[in-house]
């Protein structure tokens, strides 16, 4: 698998180095990705649907027990057929979608191949932190794909709302994944199968990963996000927005039911939010006009049915899942291809100024309906066969709400075929008192993968257990009772044909009596839709934003610092507080000589703090380091004491050379009640880090170090001084960056200085001149370097 993401990667690169020469043709070069997809799955097939999975690991940070693993099983082999597979087609198709003159274009190709590998990663990792890493990749690349024509203000807003909705879902994803490998004990999928988690934190973990996945998967009230991803091209709706990346969620809701099995919070959002989502988006394609968007409303209403199939975790139910999930990929990546043809070939989506395009496209035509008609859940197809095996399931299955779930599915089954028609009637139809759409006609190429998605949608239905290969080994990796559940197009006169008959019906008539319809939500008003409320929710957190930090970011320096100061010394604060153990041989000094040293130093400390000269203030500031040097002498330790003496006087020598172009005085400051505070928060450091010190090393476990440094000096330090060697030598890096941020720090200073410096002398020059400027206000540079 990992020789397949290369080359998605390679192709990306290709694609974007090539794609200017190359025009629309880039497509086909990039096609080489999910093609290199396919290649495998016609390699490693037939032994993964046998049961044998494919698996590749690699050590990622053994520190931590992580590791990028890849375990593709018959569910991640029929997700990858449909990114690979329709992925082709794709790609080929986007090859006469676009003229090749799009500025852009190279990038866009690049991304799209990007895409590609990302999900190709999600579907076939096994480890959860790696799944979350290709989760968020499409997200990332779905943004690019979907704000394409960056000079329009729609598409700018539709990617950022997408990416600000699937990117939060992202963040309730990893942490809902690190709750389950907290409750379960384990990391990857594989380890997860056979596992039921339950309790408080169970149902945590399933909320959070539920949020991610309803995001990704476009469930309401995160649903509009798909609508407004329309404003993409086409290619990147059949690709992203029907076949691949809305279903990733509806595959980690599969994933995880077996998991969540027992945990009734799990049920009651997968099929609540589900089965409202499915009536929801099924009531908002019945308004639109465009299209794209029925394809787009009827999308969310169609993975609502899937989130609430997947949810139920019932045997036959997942047999039935992965049967729609396959069928919807089919027929909805076709209808968006449609969609793309004729926005081409006519400049319009709009179903009030489309009329007899089915007389004159009749190929076009033919598959568009196999592929509508499909998605209504009429027999022959294999949208009825799996749909039916949905209705079949939810009336054999025992739940708190399997009445809803079933009324539900077969509510939105009407508004489904009320839709669908409106689309077939939109697109095609001839229509009183509209001329017929001018248009010119596309190439075989064009609308060629239009035909191929349906052939098979047409070869299933009639053939269900061909599907079966496929259906039964990806839905027994969740339930292996699952392949007891046959797929078939004559399931006989039971209740759940009733039902698909009546959702028929009820549809034909809603699209009959359209006018009605139409008027009556009308009466009802238009509501404010998703993508609206999203925008209005981001104005209200930008100004919320906005005033926050009016408050918070005052722009001075000793505020920031003293927040910084007292939330590090409150955390550590608390724990020495909640349960900290003191030595039972503390003494507050070995000799009386330390004694006389500290105090000294002390004073020299609060010197630095009250000094109304540099000069004085530098002189206590090397005390206090000559003094600590002191304690080390004290203490048995020369070669610290020697390190720290010569530290400090190279320190001291820089100082003086800053302070020859600096004011002799410090800028006067009031005793005042800030003041006051400052030197509070400055005594309750110093309590805390003695505390800090003192309670740390009551509290050792492990055996010290210092022993062992003393000895690995000599041999592999060549030094007797352990000071030195332990900087130098095994802690070289660390001295490294600390000397880098030192030079950082002094050139930022000479660089203030040298600025404060040039700003005076240029003011010395105009007022020695002749005829002066008027000086503009401005701060004194003498005081901003002092603040500085």
């Amino acid at each position: 698998m990992t020789v397949v993401l290369a080359v998605h990667v390679l192709a990306a690169a290709a694609a974007g180095a090539l794609g200017s020469r190359l025009g629309a043709k880039v497509f086909l070069l990039a096609g080489i990705a999910p093609a290199s997809t396919v290649i495998w799955i016609l390699g490693n097939g037939g032994d993964i649907l046998d049961g044998n999975a494919v698996t590749e690991s690699y050590r990622w940070v053994p520190g931590l027990d992580l590791e990028l693993s890849f375990r593709v099983d018959s569910l991640s082999l029929l997700m990858l057929g449909l990114v690979g597979g329709i992925g082709v087609l794709v790609f080929v198709y986007a090859s006469r979608y676009f003229h090749g003159d799009e500025p852009g274009l190279p990038r866009f190709a690049a991304i799209l191949t990007i895409f590609a590998g990302a999900m190709t990663g999600l579907v076939s990792a096994d480890d959860l932190i790696a799944v979350f890493m290709f989760w968020e990749l499409t997200s990332i690349t779905s943004y690019g794909l979907i704000g394409f024509n960056d000079r329009s203000a729609k598409a700018r807003a539709s990617a950022v709302q997408a990416l600000l909705i699937t990117g939060s879902g992202g963040l309730a994803l990893l942490a809902g994944l690190i709750l389950v490998q907290i409750t379960s004990g384990v990391t990857s999928f594989s380890d997860l199968a056979g596992i039921e988690i339950e309790g408080g934190v169970a149902t945590g973990a399933a909320i959070l990963v539920l949020y991610g996945a309803f995001t990704k998967s476009a469930q309401a009230p995160f649903h509009g996000w798909l609508p407004g991803a329309m404003a993409a091209p086409t290619p990147v709706s059949a690709y992203l927005h029907s076949a691949t990346m809305v279903k990733a969620g509806v595959f980690l809701v599969a994933r995880m039911s077996p998991v969540f099995h027992q945990v009734d919070t799990w049920i009651f959002l997968t099929v609540g939010v589900g089965v409202g989502t499915m009536l929801w988006g099924g009531y908002r394609a019945l308004r639109q006009t465009d299209l794209k968007l029925i394809l787009a409303y009827g999308t969310v209403s169609q993975l609502g049915m899937l989130v609430a199939t997947f949810g139920v975790g019932k045997d036959k139910l997942y047999t039935a899942g992965v049967a729609m999930l396959l069928a919807h990929a089919l027929f909805k990546a076709a209808l968006f291809m449609v969609v793309g043809i004729i926005d081409h070939s006519t400049h319009t989506r709009d179903i009030r100024e489309l009329s007899g395009l089915g007389r004159r496209m009749p190929v076009l035509t033919a598959a568009t309906v196999v592929a509508g008609l499909s998605m209504a859940g009429m027999i022959p197809l294999f949208g009825y066969v799996a749909k039916e095996t949905v209705l079949a399931g939810l009336l054999e299955a025992d739940f708190f709400l399997v009445d809803l779930a079933t009324a539900g599915v077969v509510a939105g089954s009407c508004l489904t075929a009320a839709y669908t028609l409106r689309f077939l009637w939109g697109a095609f139809w001839d229509k009183p008192g509209v001329d017929d759409t001018e248009l010119h006609r596309p190439d075989p190429v064009f609308v060629g993968p239009t035909v191929l998605l349906a052939v098979p949608t047409i070869v299933f239905g009639l053939v269900p257990s061909l599907a079966e290969e496929l259906v039964h080994p990806a839905a027994s990796n969740l339930d292996a009772a699952a392949t007891e559940t046959a797929l078939k197009l004559w399931p006989g006169f039971i209740l759940a044909l009733y039902l698909s008959a009546f959702a028929l019906v009820v549809g034909g008539v809603l699209f009959a009596a359209r006018s009605t319809v139409e008027a009556f939500q009308e009466r009802l008003g238009r509501s404010h839709d998703a993508a609206g409320i999203f925008q209005h929710l981001l104005a209200a957190s930008l100004r919320g934003a906005a005033k926050v930090t009016r408050v918070v970011q005052t722009g001075s320096l000793p505020l920031y610092l003293g927040v910084i100061i007292m939330t590090t010394v409150s955390l550590p604060a608390i724990a020495i507080g909640a349960d900290a153990a003191w030595p039972d041989d503390l003494v507050a000094a070995d000799s009386w000589l330390q004694g006389v040293v500290v105090v000294g130093t002390m004073a020299a400390a609060a010197a630095v703090t009250v000094a109304s000269r540099r000069f004085s203030a530098v002189l206590m500031f090397g005390a206090v380091g000559f003094g600590i040097a002191g304690l080390f002498v004290i203490q048995g330790a020369p070669d610290l004491a020697l390190t720290m003496a010569l530290v400090e006087t190279v320190v001291i020598a820089m100082y003086v050379l800053v302070l020859r172009h600096l004011p002799e005085r410090f800028s006067p400051t009031p005793f005042n009640s800030v003041r006051i505070l400052r030197l509070g928060i400055a005594g309750l450091v110093g309590v805390s880090v003695l505390l800090i010190m003192v309670t740390a090393t009551a509290e050792r476990t492990e055996v010290p170090v210092d022993a062992e440094i003393a000895t690995r000096s000599v041999p592999e330090g060549d030094g007797s001084n352990v000071v030195n060697v332990t900087l130098v030598d095994f802690r070289g890096f660390d001295t490294l960056g600390e000397i880098v941020v030192l030079v950082v720090a002094a050139v930022g200073v000479a660089a203030l200085v040298r600025t404060g410096r040039r700003r005076s002398t240029d003011q010395g020059e105009a007022v020695a001149g002749d005829d002066p400027p008027d000086p503009e206000p401005g701060p004194d540079p003498a005081r901003e370097v002092t603040h500085a």
